[in-house]
Order: structure tokens, then C-alpha cells, then sequence
């Protein structure tokens, strides 16, 4: 398998566990991520979720960078309408100059909140609508070709700090393809329009100084585990879970039994829970690779973003593990015929 692959990890806060547990968690991923040849690990920025821990993005991006030596660490991604493009550059500067050749900035246009978070972030819904302007205007301040007379973004660093565009429809692919970056496409958890939008980015892509070609990542889940009962059972027990946390949002009680989690998925209502999962790999390591490269040839991707999703901590990070070294086996093995 040539497609190179890389880690979003939600630094998800487990049940009974602490934001403690979840950066001690996220820093045993990345390392063992580095071990397996990995290319990078993301982490996304979302607010008012009480099982994520990645709210404060770049923090925990320097977290991650002093306990790893080489992987390369960025945001996949900053929801840039709740900053200003100073603030970011400003950041991700930082990081660059204490982190050289490590660092990527993946920038997105959603809220990563409800409505309520979004007022307390004192964000203007219509904030969005600037976002190719302020991405234009981040890209200055990285590059010392400051858009706005007399302000630079300080500290700026030595090296580059790339952006990614990432998008679940198709703004963002033209968007990506209009400014010639990398596109990233959230298929690991809104599906519908990866295909359209993959095609409508290579379709439309000028190259840049960052990008020559198009470079297609998208997202997928991941159980990887010794046999195919364990690996199913790990990704039963967590989309179980997950669903749990959706609905306990917005509900009182969120006190629902295995078979009514079950229910529910199987009903009309769930059933739009249960497709944001569509791009699954579980099993063996030799399952979980056919799946990818089966994926990765449907889009013609160059990289896939893998988020592995197991509950407990050691899951995820030997799923991590034999889905690492399963993908340098199979990229080593000799073509057929």
C-alpha cells in the first residue's frame, strides 16, 4: 500500500477518565504513531463537548511536540471563523519556531459549537462567510506578506508552516482547488459528498507556490485488532457510545441499554447517526489494510487520515500499531504478475 496514512486523533475523554487521562492518552497515540511510521497526527478544535479534550488545539499541539521527536503534529482543524488570522498566525508561528519541520495548520469554516458556545466565543454566525478572506489573510501573516499595512504576525517562523483546507462538501473543494492548497475531506464522519467533492477539487486546482498538484487526505474509522470479533466488538462498544454522548446533549438522561442504543441506531432517526460511520476499516491488520487500499483507490487519494476509535486507551493504540506496521509490510511487498 503506497497511500501514506496519518492520525486524527478527538482526544476523547473516556468515561470516568479526566482531560488528565486524555492528554496522557493522546500523547501514547502519537508516540506510537512515530514508532509505526505514521506521517502525521491532527486534532480538532471543538468546543462545550464534555468527552473532547482538544478545545485549546494548539496547546495540545505543544504538548504532543515535546513528547515525540520527528511525527509531524497540526490542527486537522482550526475552525479559523473563531480566531482572527493573527491570533492563529501567531500560534502556529510559535509552534513552528520551537517545532521546525513539524507543524501543519488544517483550517476549517464550522463553528466546531451550537449556537450557544458560538455567542459565548462572542463569534457572529457570519463570520463564515469571510473565512476565504481570512484564510488569505493567515497565508500573509505565515508568509511575511502581511495583507494588513504594518501588522506581522510575531513570532514568525524560519520554515513553512502548510495549510490544509478541510470541508465536508463542496466550498471547500473549490476553495482548496481556487488557492491551490491540500484538501481534506471529513469522509470519517459526513460521507455523502466525498466523491463529488474529490472530483470537483481536482477538477478545478491551480497549482501554488505551497502546491504544484492536487493532494487529496480523507478520513476513515479504524478498529484494527488481532481477530475480527475483537475488532468488531471495540467498534460495537464505541459507536455505542459515541451515540450515547449525542443524545445526551441534549437530554437529562442519557441512560439508555445496549439494545435500545441498538434500537435506535436501526430506527428512520438513527439511521442518519449511523451513516456518518459509513467509511469503517475493521478487523484483522490484513482486513483493515485491503479496506484502505480499497478506499484510498476509490478516490484516488494520497493520503488517508485515519481516526482509530476504540474505547480503552491500549485498543487504540495497538490498533494504531498493527494497522502501522500491516501498511509498511504490504508497501514493501513485491507486485504481482
Amino acid at each position: 500500500m503506497s497511500t501514506a496514512l496519518s492520525i486524527l486523533d478527538l482526544a476523547t475523554i473516556a468515561p470516568g477518565q479526566s482531560a488528565r487521562d486524555s492528554f496522557a492518552n493522546s500523547v501514547a497515540l502519537a508516540q506510537a504513531a512515530e514508532r509505526t511510521g505514521y506521517r502525521r497526527v491532527w486534532y480538532a478544535e471543538h468546543h462545550n463537548m464534555g468527552s473532547i479534550a482538544s478545545s485549546a488545539t494548539s496547546v495540545l499541539i505543544g504538548h504532543i511536540a515535546e513528547h515525540t521527536d520527528t511525527i509531524r503534529l497540526g490542527s486537522g482543524g482550526i475552525m479559523l471563523p473563531n480566531h482572527s488570522p493573527l491570533v492563529i498566525a501567531e500560534q502556529f508561528g510559535t509552534l513552528e519556531t520551537l517545532f521546525p519541520g513539524r507543524i501543519d495548520l488544517g483550517l476549517g469554516r464550522a463553528p466546531g459549537s451550537d449556537q450557544k458556545t458560538m455567542f459565548a466565543l462572542r463569534r457572529n454566525p457570519a463570520s463564515a462567510d469571510s473565512f476565504p478572506q481570512d484564510v488569505l489573510e493567515l497565508q500573509g501573516y505565515l508568509s511575511g506578506r502581511s495583507r494588513v499595512s504594518g501588522v506581522q504576525a510575531v513570532p514568525r517562523a524560519e520554515g513553512v508552516v502548510p495549510l490544509y483546507i478541510l470541508g465536508s462538501s463542496l466550498f471547500g473543494a473549490q476553495l482548496a482547488a481556487q488557492l491551490g492548497l491540500p484538501y481534506a475531506f471529513a469522509s470519517h464522519f459526513a460521507p455523502d459528498a466525498l466523491h463529488q467533492a474529490v472530483n470537483v477539487y481536482r477538477e478545478s486546482f491551480r497549482p501554488s507556490e505551497q502546491l504544484a498538484e492536487p493532494y487529496v487526505m480523507a478520513g476513515v474509522n479504524v478498529f484494527a485488532a488481532e481477530n475480527t470479533e475483537e475488532a468488531v466488538e471495540q467498534k460495537t462498544i464505541a459507536y455505542r457510545t459515541r451515540t450515547r454522548m449525542f443524545i445526551k446533549r441534549g437530554a437529562a438522561d442519557a441512560s439508555y441499554t445496549d439494545a435500545e442504543i441498538d434500537a435506535f441506531l436501526a430506527s428512520p432517526n438513527g439511521r442518519q447517526l449511523a451513516s456518518m460511520t459509513t467509511y469503517t476499516a475493521v478487523g484483522t491488520p490484513a482486513e483493515v489494510v485491503a479496506y484502505l487500499d480499497d478506499f484510498a483507490a476509490s478516490i484516488g487519494a494520497d493520503e488517508l487520515i485515519l481516526a482509530h476509535s476504540a474505547t480503552q486507551i491500549d485498543d487504540r493504540v495497538r490498533s494504531v500499531e498493527l494497522t502501522g506496521s500491516a501498511m509498511a509490510a504490504a508497501a514493501h511487498e513485491p507486485a504481482v504478475g
